[in-house]
């Protein structure tokens, strides 16, 4: 992790959050604090300076003494004991006679005493010294700062080429999400009589390509309601690829933008090449697949996913923060903590209304008459589109609601629905419109856009901070010497909340359209809500409430004092 100053009385100072280590430099950027001993050092050689690497890691300058020169005798004085008086004993060498020497004569044999000094003061040596004379290293013991010294024989890191660590990480990635619905379908098909090793890897494959929203052509019309959960599983190894890749190519703390960008776009490729030899497989055996979208999508899954861990692997996302203006930068972050407060209400909500219909769920279950294995894969597509059923909850505590179905609405406020399937997943639909109830359950994304904003003010008021060159931590002053938490300025607290609701709102909004889809064609040909509604409401919501829960906190929290 990248190293910070440390606090006057030499402790590390923070949590360690690069992010946050970040944000307080610039806030002392704008102030000229005393100088310190890390400014009063020597500048280093601008060659040898990297300026992404540099914004979040420092070194100390070391001293070196002298080497002390040896006693300047000729070979013969030197074997023969001259110039000190003493003989070292015969038949020793190297090692074993230098130690006798100095038993005998209180001295090295490069003239110095037992205390190190140098009596004759001869000044450097010219190279014909003794083998033992080595540089001494001392270290200010004043500065307690972190020393980084390159270990000697250390053998030097060899870097994998990237085209082949990407290659590597991508297909293995894409084998490790792919296996466990292969698996899954194959033995359902097996226990149920329809067995075939290649059937179970076609319908997989299939199943694969449903996941990263790529439509499937089929008898009853085209399927393209991805299940988000093995969309999540994807992109969580894709994230692992693209952490490793950065690692491979030697990468890793870097603090690089640049470096992290070309392993997504390398992964992106090499997955978009997966998706389509996947494609033109799956294609032309009683299902369509166009293996143009296919590569397209895949290629958009690998790009964003590994970027993710190649920015967390390569510590650029320091580097892009500290670019980035503070308002904007506590926005964006505010914006995501919002949504995803929101999102996690609805899993809530979801949970608990399939909890409720849970004796329906297991009539539905056992109205298929399939067997354990029929059972057990209705319930495994039914988690797979839990994820799905989070977002749609989400909607439904917004206000804009879902359709299941052409001309139908699932709202607070109605409730429109024709023949569903018997998805026990369904089983927690709502009986009827909303009463009384329904303005309690509007409030709920209310409450989680004001902690949002209260968390930002919060946040902001007990954040790192530079105090005479030193990095404390707020959040415990008294590990830092009483150092009095700082006020946000308004101007600051209330931009960032402004920028928070278009922030929520694009990511409910992406959320949504990546939920949705067709289910054959006919009236079940529109499923899920309605990207731009769900946005437009949620950016509204986040924007004002978000702005007074944090102002409230800017208003009425106490600042810690001495």
């Amino acid at each position: 992790m990248p190293t910070t100053p440390d606090r006057p009385d030499g402790r590390s100072a923070g949590s360690g959050d690069p992010l946050e280590a970040a944000e307080a430099m610039d806030d002392a950027a704008s102030t000229s604090p005393r100088p310190t001993p890390a400014a009063r050092r020597p500048p280093r050689d601008p060659d040898l300076l990297d300026e992404d690497f540099d914004l979040v890691r420092d070194t100390v300058p070391v001293t070196t003494r002298p080497q002390h020169a040896t006693v300047g005798l000729d070979r013969h004085t030197r074997d023969s004991g001259g110039g000190n008086g003493s003989v070292p004993p015969q038949g020793r060498s190297g090692p074993a006679r230098d130690r006798a020497a100095r038993d005998e004569s209180g001295r090295d044999p490069d003239g110095r005493d037992d205390a190190g000094r140098d009596p004759g003061g001869l000044g450097p040596s010219d190279g014909s010294g003794s083998g033992r004379n080595r540089e001494t290293v001392r270290v200010d013991p004043g500065n307690r700062e972190t020393v980084r010294l390159q270990g000697r024989g250390r053998p030097a890191t060899r870097r994998a080429p990237l085209l082949v660590a990407a290659a590597f990480a991508t297909l293995w990635a894409a084998a490790l999400s792919y296996i466990p619905v292969a698996a899954v379908i194959g033995l359902a098909r097996t226990l149920e009589g329809q067995g075939g090793l290649g059937g179970a890897l076609h319908a997989g494959l299939a199943g694969w390509l449903l996941g990263h929203g790529v439509p499937i052509g089929t008898s009853i019309g085209p399927l393209g309601v991805a299940p988000l959960l093995l969309t999540l599983l994807a992109g969580w190894r894709l994230n692992r690829a693209g952490l490793h890749v950065t690692r491979a190519i030697g990468a890793r703390r870097s603090g690089s933008p640049r470096a992290a960008m070309l392993v997504a776009v390398t992964v992106g490729l090499a997955y978009a090449l997966i998706g389509l030899l996947a494609a033109f497989t799956v294609d032309g055996r009683g299902t369509d697949v166009a293996p143009a979208r296919a590569a397209g999508h895949f290629f958009l899954a690998g790009l964003v996913f590994s970027l993710i861990g190649s920015l967390r692997s390569s510590e650029a996302l320091v580097v892009v923060a500290r670019r980035l203006p503070q308002p904007l930068r506590h926005g964006l972050r505010t914006g995501v903590v919002a949504a995803l407060l929101i999102l996690a209400a609805g899993a809530v909500f979801a949970g608990l209304s399939v909890a409720v219909g849970a004796k329906q769920a297991a009539d539905m279950i056992s109205a298929y008459q399939t067997g354990v294995a029929g059972q057990a894969g209705i319930t495994l597509v039914s988690l797979g589109y839990g994820a799905n059923a989070v977002v749609w909850s989400a909607a439904y505590l917004l206000g804009p609601g879902f359709a299941l179905g052409t001309d139908s609405a699932v709202r607070l406020t109605e409730l429109s629905v024709g023949p569903l399937p018997t998805l026990p997943l369904l089983a927690g639909l709502p009986n009827g419109p909303m009463g009384a109830s329904g303005a309690l359950l509007l409030a709920v994304p209310v409450l989680a856009a004001m902690a949002a904003g209260w968390l930002l003010t919060r946040r902001l008021m007990t954040i790192h901070h530079v105090v005479e060159g030193h990095l404390v931590d707020g959040r415990h002053p008294a590990r830092t010497a009483d150092v009095p938490a700082a006020e946000p300025a308004w101007s600051l607290v209330l931009t960032s909340s402004v920028i928070a609701g278009p922030v929520a709102g694009l990511v409910l909004g992406t959320v949504s359209w990546l939920s949705g889809g067709p289910l054959g064609n006919g009236r079940m040909a529109d499923i899920g809500p309605v990207p731009w509604q769900v946005a437009l409401v949620t950016a509204s919501v986040v924007t004002v409430c978000a702005c007074i829960g944090a102002a409230a906190g800017r208003a009425f929290r106490a600042p810690v004092r001495k």
